[in-house]
């Protein structure tokens, strides 16, 4: 897997890592009980400080995304997929919801909308 840090994100270097890692995760990319890069080695490939790359583990490993064997090293943790899942899938629905009910104060159809969300996934 390839972290790709952008300067010209927002958001802080070491949640840049995290929702990378996390992704990796969710599209399989990365493997249950797939060892991840050391902390030292992932700052060298990044050019950035150990303490980022340590804070980005230390918080996935809180979340439960990854764990650590001593004097092994990092691992992507079992069975998290389908919890990653389900959290992205609450919030499509909620967003879903948001956008039904703006589409029904503007008037819109139930066919008008689809329609919407039709042309949108295509692009």
């Amino acid at each position: 897997m390839q972290i790709i840090i952008s300067e010209k994100s927002s958001l802080p270097i070491y949640e840049q890592i995290t929702r990378q890692i996390k992704e990796g995760i969710l599209n399989h990319s990365l493997q249950p009980d797939e060892m991840l890069p050391s902390i030292r080695q992932l700052a060298k490939e990044l050019q950035i400080s150990v303490i980022t790359t340590k804070r980005a583990y230390e918080d996935l490993e809180a979340e439960g995304m990854i764990y650590s064997v001593p004097q092994k090293g990092f691992y992507v943790s079992p069975n998290k997929v389908e919890i990653l899942k389900e959290k992205r899938l609450k919030l499509i629905e909620e967003s879903i919801s948001r956008a039904i009910k703006e589409g029904r104060e503007a008037g819109l159809t139930l066919e008008e909308l689809i329609s919407m969300v039709e042309l949108l996934w295509e692009e």
